[in-house]
Protein backbone atom coordinates (compact mmCIF):
# COMPACT_ATOMS: atom_id res chain seq x y z
CA UNK A 1 0.00 0.00 0.00
CA UNK A 2 1.73 3.56 -1.12
CA UNK A 3 2.23 5.81 1.92
CA UNK A 4 -0.45 8.20 0.19
CA UNK A 5 -2.93 5.42 0.09
CA UNK A 6 -2.48 4.20 3.82
CA UNK A 7 -3.18 7.70 4.57
CA UNK A 8 -6.38 7.66 3.43
CA UNK A 9 -7.56 4.84 4.99
CA UNK A 10 -5.99 5.34 8.30
CA UNK A 11 -8.21 9.09 8.09
CA UNK A 12 -11.45 6.95 6.61
CA UNK A 13 -10.39 4.60 10.33
CA UNK A 14 -10.38 8.13 11.85
CA UNK A 15 -13.39 9.24 10.45
CA UNK A 16 -15.40 5.97 11.57
CA UNK A 17 -14.27 6.14 15.15
CA UNK A 18 -14.63 9.75 15.31
CA UNK A 19 -18.15 9.74 14.66
CA UNK A 20 -18.43 6.21 16.53
CA UNK A 21 -18.83 4.23 13.78
CA UNK A 22 -16.78 1.03 12.31
CA UNK A 23 -15.55 0.61 9.24
CA UNK A 24 -14.03 -2.55 7.58
CA UNK A 25 -11.45 -2.37 5.49
CA UNK A 26 -10.66 -5.46 3.65
CA UNK A 27 -8.28 -5.20 0.87
CA UNK A 28 -8.37 -8.20 -1.59
CA UNK A 29 -4.33 -7.70 -2.66
CA UNK A 30 -1.28 -4.81 -1.72
CA UNK A 31 -1.37 -3.85 -5.43
CA UNK A 32 -4.99 -3.73 -5.72
CA UNK A 33 -4.75 -4.56 -9.55
CA UNK A 34 -7.88 -4.32 -12.16
CA UNK A 35 -9.19 -6.28 -14.93
CA UNK A 36 -8.41 -3.07 -17.14
CA UNK A 37 -4.80 -3.61 -16.53
CA UNK A 38 -5.06 -7.83 -16.38
CA UNK A 39 -7.19 -10.34 -17.13
CA UNK A 40 -5.73 -13.13 -15.67
CA UNK A 41 -3.20 -14.00 -13.23
CA UNK A 42 -1.86 -16.81 -11.30
CA UNK A 43 -4.06 -18.38 -8.28
CA UNK A 44 -3.72 -16.81 -5.06
CA UNK A 45 -2.35 -18.71 -2.04
CA UNK A 46 -4.60 -19.51 0.96
CA UNK A 47 -8.62 -18.59 0.20
CA UNK A 48 -10.80 -16.18 -0.32
CA UNK A 49 -12.10 -14.10 2.17
CA UNK A 50 -16.28 -14.73 3.22
CA UNK A 51 -18.42 -11.62 3.47
CA UNK A 52 -21.46 -12.95 5.29
CA UNK A 53 -24.07 -10.61 6.62
CA UNK A 54 -26.46 -11.67 9.11
CA UNK A 55 -27.82 -8.12 9.90
CA UNK A 56 -28.96 -7.54 13.79
CA UNK A 57 -30.39 -11.53 13.72
CA UNK A 58 -29.42 -13.24 17.22
CA UNK A 59 -31.10 -16.35 16.57
CA UNK A 60 -29.13 -19.47 17.31
CA UNK A 61 -28.21 -20.17 13.69
CA UNK A 62 -26.83 -16.50 12.93
CA UNK A 63 -24.68 -16.71 16.14
CA UNK A 64 -23.38 -20.01 14.99
CA UNK A 65 -22.68 -18.44 11.87
CA UNK A 66 -20.88 -15.65 13.27
CA UNK A 67 -18.77 -17.68 15.43
CA UNK A 68 -17.99 -20.19 12.06
CA UNK A 69 -16.82 -16.87 9.94
CA UNK A 70 -14.81 -15.83 13.04
CA UNK A 71 -13.19 -19.07 12.69
CA UNK A 72 -12.57 -18.69 9.08
CA UNK A 73 -11.19 -15.00 9.26
CA UNK A 74 -8.18 -16.90 12.01
CA UNK A 75 -8.38 -19.08 8.82
CA UNK A 76 -9.28 -21.96 11.14
CA UNK A 77 -11.35 -22.96 8.07
CA UNK A 78 -11.82 -26.69 9.17
CA UNK A 79 -12.93 -25.67 12.41
CA UNK A 80 -15.45 -23.27 10.39
CA UNK A 81 -16.53 -26.03 7.98
CA UNK A 82 -17.85 -28.23 10.70
CA UNK A 83 -20.16 -25.67 11.90
CA UNK A 84 -21.01 -24.40 8.94
CA UNK A 85 -22.10 -28.03 8.28
CA UNK A 86 -24.59 -28.30 10.39
CA UNK A 87 -27.23 -25.58 8.26
CA UNK A 88 -28.16 -26.12 4.85
CA UNK A 89 -28.88 -21.70 4.79
CA UNK A 90 -27.53 -20.08 1.79
CA UNK A 91 -24.83 -18.19 3.44
CA UNK A 92 -23.85 -21.43 5.51
CA UNK A 93 -23.43 -23.23 2.15
CA UNK A 94 -21.55 -20.42 0.98
CA UNK A 95 -19.24 -20.95 3.83
CA UNK A 96 -18.88 -24.67 3.72
CA UNK A 97 -17.57 -24.07 -0.32
CA UNK A 98 -15.07 -22.15 0.83
CA UNK A 99 -14.06 -23.67 3.43
CA UNK A 100 -12.94 -26.78 2.03
CA UNK A 101 -10.98 -24.29 -0.93
CA UNK A 102 -9.79 -24.97 -2.60
CA UNK A 103 -11.48 -28.31 -3.02
CA UNK A 104 -14.85 -26.22 -2.43
CA UNK A 105 -14.25 -24.56 -5.94
CA UNK A 106 -16.72 -26.54 -7.42
CA UNK A 107 -18.92 -26.33 -5.29
CA UNK A 108 -18.85 -23.10 -5.07
CA UNK A 109 -19.19 -22.96 -9.21
CA UNK A 110 -22.39 -25.45 -8.63
CA UNK A 111 -23.94 -22.73 -6.00
CA UNK A 112 -23.67 -20.07 -8.82
CA UNK A 113 -25.30 -22.06 -11.20
CA UNK A 114 -28.20 -23.04 -9.12
CA UNK A 115 -28.38 -20.13 -7.19
CA UNK A 116 -27.95 -16.80 -10.09
CA UNK A 117 -30.52 -14.59 -8.45
CA UNK A 118 -28.47 -14.15 -5.15
CA UNK A 119 -26.20 -11.35 -4.92
CA UNK A 120 -24.71 -13.13 -1.59
CA UNK A 121 -23.72 -16.42 -4.25
CA UNK A 122 -22.35 -14.14 -6.84
CA UNK A 123 -20.36 -12.21 -4.88
CA UNK A 124 -18.50 -15.13 -3.66
CA UNK A 125 -18.38 -16.85 -6.47
CA UNK A 126 -16.72 -13.56 -7.71
CA UNK A 127 -14.28 -13.99 -5.10
CA UNK A 128 -13.89 -17.42 -6.01
CA UNK A 129 -13.30 -16.64 -9.85
CA UNK A 130 -10.21 -14.11 -8.21
CA UNK A 131 -8.64 -16.18 -6.34
CA UNK A 132 -8.04 -18.47 -8.84
CA UNK A 133 -6.40 -15.68 -11.02
CA UNK A 134 -9.78 -15.31 -13.50
CA UNK A 135 -9.99 -11.57 -13.51
CA UNK A 136 -12.38 -10.81 -15.94
CA UNK A 137 -15.12 -13.65 -15.02
CA UNK A 138 -15.10 -12.33 -11.51
CA UNK A 139 -15.92 -8.81 -12.38
CA UNK A 140 -18.39 -10.01 -14.32
CA UNK A 141 -19.96 -12.00 -10.88
CA UNK A 142 -19.48 -9.04 -9.07
CA UNK A 143 -21.36 -6.63 -11.42
CA UNK A 144 -24.05 -9.12 -11.65
CA UNK A 145 -23.84 -9.09 -7.86
CA UNK A 146 -23.85 -5.39 -7.22
CA UNK A 147 -27.02 -5.44 -10.33
CA UNK A 148 -29.09 -8.33 -8.01
CA UNK A 149 -29.63 -6.61 -4.99
CA UNK A 150 -28.45 -3.14 -4.67
CA UNK A 151 -29.80 -2.79 -1.12
CA UNK A 152 -27.18 -5.09 0.55
CA UNK A 153 -23.72 -5.17 1.79
CA UNK A 154 -22.93 -7.66 -1.13
CA UNK A 155 -23.65 -5.10 -3.63
CA UNK A 156 -21.40 -2.81 -1.54
CA UNK A 157 -18.81 -5.38 -1.31
CA UNK A 158 -19.07 -5.76 -5.02
CA UNK A 159 -18.73 -2.27 -5.99
CA UNK A 160 -15.44 -2.32 -3.69
CA UNK A 161 -14.01 -4.74 -5.46
CA UNK A 162 -15.17 -2.94 -9.26
CA UNK A 163 -13.24 0.27 -8.21
CA UNK A 164 -10.01 -0.79 -6.47
CA UNK A 165 -8.85 2.42 -7.54
CA UNK A 166 -11.10 4.30 -5.10
CA UNK A 167 -8.90 4.19 -1.79
CA UNK A 168 -11.79 3.40 0.95
CA UNK A 169 -14.06 0.59 1.20
CA UNK A 170 -17.83 0.85 1.50
CA UNK A 171 -20.16 4.10 0.78
CA UNK A 172 -19.55 7.40 2.63
CA UNK A 173 -22.11 7.78 5.71
CA UNK A 174 -24.26 10.34 6.71
CA UNK A 175 -23.43 11.51 10.21
CA UNK A 176 -26.50 13.17 11.92
CA UNK A 177 -25.43 17.34 13.61
CA UNK A 178 -27.95 15.87 16.16
CA UNK A 179 -28.06 13.23 18.82
CA UNK A 180 -29.91 10.12 19.33
CA UNK A 181 -33.12 9.85 21.32
CA UNK A 182 -32.61 9.35 24.77
CA UNK A 183 -32.02 5.62 26.41
CA UNK A 184 -31.54 4.36 22.61
CA UNK A 185 -28.18 2.79 23.72
CA UNK A 186 -29.66 0.85 26.23
CA UNK A 187 -31.44 -1.03 23.36
CA UNK A 188 -30.06 -4.25 21.90
CA UNK A 189 -29.42 -3.97 17.69
CA UNK A 190 -32.70 -5.11 17.06
CA UNK A 191 -34.67 -3.52 19.36
CA UNK A 192 -32.91 0.03 18.42
CA UNK A 193 -34.01 -0.66 14.62
CA UNK A 194 -37.69 -1.65 15.58
CA UNK A 195 -37.74 1.67 17.82
CA UNK A 196 -36.47 3.83 15.06
CA UNK A 197 -38.14 2.54 12.34
CA UNK A 198 -41.66 3.26 14.32
CA UNK A 199 -40.49 6.29 14.74
CA UNK A 200 -39.55 6.56 11.23
CA UNK A 201 -43.49 5.95 10.07
CA UNK A 202 -44.54 9.70 11.28
CA UNK A 203 -44.05 12.82 10.37
CA UNK A 204 -40.60 13.94 11.96
CA UNK A 205 -37.89 14.25 9.33
CA UNK A 206 -35.21 14.04 11.90
CA UNK A 207 -36.52 10.84 13.12
CA UNK A 208 -36.14 9.70 9.39
CA UNK A 209 -32.80 10.67 9.34
CA UNK A 210 -32.04 8.49 12.58
CA UNK A 211 -33.82 5.39 10.87
CA UNK A 212 -31.97 6.11 7.21
CA UNK A 213 -28.65 6.50 9.42
CA UNK A 214 -29.49 2.96 11.06
CA UNK A 215 -30.11 1.43 7.69
CA UNK A 216 -26.78 2.58 6.12
CA UNK A 217 -24.42 0.99 9.06
CA UNK A 218 -26.49 -2.18 7.85
CA UNK A 219 -25.28 -1.53 3.95
CA UNK A 220 -28.85 -0.74 2.79
CA UNK A 221 -28.14 2.02 0.74
CA UNK A 222 -31.24 2.27 -0.94
CA UNK A 223 -33.74 1.76 1.69
CA UNK A 224 -31.70 4.75 3.62
CA UNK A 225 -31.88 7.06 1.06
CA UNK A 226 -35.44 6.49 0.56
CA UNK A 227 -36.04 7.61 4.54
CA UNK A 228 -32.90 10.80 3.47
CA UNK A 229 -35.43 11.77 0.32
CA UNK A 230 -38.74 11.73 2.61
CA UNK A 231 -36.98 13.59 5.16
CA UNK A 232 -35.61 16.10 2.79
CA UNK A 233 -39.35 16.72 1.34
CA UNK A 234 -40.79 17.14 4.08
CA UNK A 235 -38.49 19.98 5.11
CA UNK A 236 -36.39 20.77 2.17
CA UNK A 237 -35.11 24.02 4.18
CA UNK A 238 -33.07 21.78 6.45
CA UNK A 239 -29.74 21.58 5.78
CA UNK A 240 -29.12 17.87 7.62
CA UNK A 241 -32.00 16.45 5.30
CA UNK A 242 -30.52 18.35 2.52
CA UNK A 243 -26.85 16.44 2.99
CA UNK A 244 -28.58 13.35 3.79
CA UNK A 245 -29.98 12.90 0.77
CA UNK A 246 -27.24 14.17 -1.22
CA UNK A 247 -24.44 11.47 0.53
CA UNK A 248 -26.77 9.05 0.43
CA UNK A 249 -26.71 9.27 -3.47
CA UNK A 250 -22.96 7.98 -3.79
CA UNK A 251 -22.37 4.90 -5.97
CA UNK A 252 -18.84 4.19 -6.98
CA UNK A 253 -20.35 3.91 -10.73
CA UNK A 254 -21.41 7.19 -10.70
CA UNK A 255 -19.78 9.20 -7.75
CA UNK A 256 -20.23 12.62 -9.42
CA UNK A 257 -24.54 12.02 -8.69
CA UNK A 258 -24.13 13.32 -5.00
CA UNK A 259 -21.41 15.86 -5.66
CA UNK A 260 -23.63 16.90 -8.01
CA UNK A 261 -26.64 17.27 -5.47
CA UNK A 262 -23.87 18.19 -2.51
CA UNK A 263 -21.89 20.98 -3.80
CA UNK A 264 -24.44 23.57 -4.25
CA UNK A 265 -25.41 22.85 -0.81
CA UNK A 266 -22.69 24.93 0.26
CA UNK A 267 -24.37 27.94 -1.55
CA UNK A 268 -27.96 27.47 -0.04
CA UNK A 269 -26.38 26.87 3.37
CA UNK A 270 -23.42 28.85 3.68
CA UNK A 271 -22.90 28.26 7.47
CA UNK A 272 -23.97 24.92 7.74
CA UNK A 273 -21.08 22.68 9.22
CA UNK A 274 -22.53 19.93 8.42
CA UNK A 275 -22.60 20.90 4.63
CA UNK A 276 -18.17 21.12 4.62
CA UNK A 277 -17.92 18.14 6.74
CA UNK A 278 -19.75 15.60 4.25
CA UNK A 279 -18.28 17.30 1.63
CA UNK A 280 -14.54 16.64 3.35
CA UNK A 281 -16.68 12.75 2.93
CA UNK A 282 -16.94 12.30 -0.33
CA UNK A 283 -13.66 14.17 -1.18
CA UNK A 284 -12.18 11.08 0.88
CA UNK A 285 -13.43 8.55 -0.28
CA UNK A 286 -11.98 9.91 -4.22
CA UNK A 287 -8.68 9.91 -2.29
CA UNK A 288 -8.45 13.97 -2.59
CA UNK A 289 -7.12 14.60 0.87
CA UNK A 290 -6.17 17.91 0.40
CA UNK A 291 -9.62 19.31 -0.87
CA UNK A 292 -11.26 17.70 1.95
CA UNK A 293 -8.83 19.01 4.55
CA UNK A 294 -9.92 22.09 3.04
CA UNK A 295 -13.72 21.12 3.81
CA UNK A 296 -13.01 19.56 7.28
CA UNK A 297 -11.34 23.20 8.06
CA UNK A 298 -14.65 24.68 6.52
CA UNK A 299 -16.86 23.16 8.88
CA UNK A 300 -14.73 23.99 11.66
CA UNK A 301 -14.60 27.65 10.83
CA UNK A 302 -18.44 28.04 10.98
CA UNK A 303 -19.20 26.06 13.55
CA UNK A 304 -16.35 25.43 15.80
CA UNK A 305 -18.49 24.16 19.12
CA UNK A 306 -20.81 22.16 16.88
CA UNK A 307 -21.25 18.16 17.26
CA UNK A 308 -19.60 18.12 13.45
CA UNK A 309 -17.28 21.29 14.22
CA UNK A 310 -15.49 19.25 17.17
CA UNK A 311 -15.52 15.94 14.79
CA UNK A 312 -14.14 17.93 11.70
CA UNK A 313 -11.54 19.13 14.45
CA UNK A 314 -10.56 15.27 15.06
CA UNK A 315 -10.76 14.69 11.82
CA UNK A 316 -8.00 16.92 11.01
CA UNK A 317 -5.66 16.37 14.01
CA UNK A 318 -5.75 12.39 12.87
CA UNK A 319 -4.93 13.57 9.21
CA UNK A 320 -2.24 15.09 10.58
CA UNK A 321 -0.56 12.78 12.50
CA UNK A 322 -0.95 9.96 9.86
CA UNK A 323 1.20 12.52 7.65
CA UNK A 324 3.69 12.93 9.87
Amino acid sequence: MSARRRVVVLVALATAAAVGLTLAVTLLTSGRETADTAVNTKARPGAPPLLLDLGVRTDPEARALRRASALYAQRRRRAAGLIFSRYRSLPAEVGSALAAWPDGSERMRALARDHPGSSLVQLHEGLALYWQGRLSDARAAWRKAKALDPDSSYAIRAGDFLHPELPIPGLPFYAPSFGSPPGLSRLSPPQQLVFLAERARGRSARAKLLYGTALQRLDRPVSAERQFQAAARLTPQDADARVAAAVGLFDKDAPQRAFAQLGPLTHTFPRAPTVRFHLGLLLLWLGRVNEAERQLRLAVHEAPGSRLGREAKRLLARLESVKS
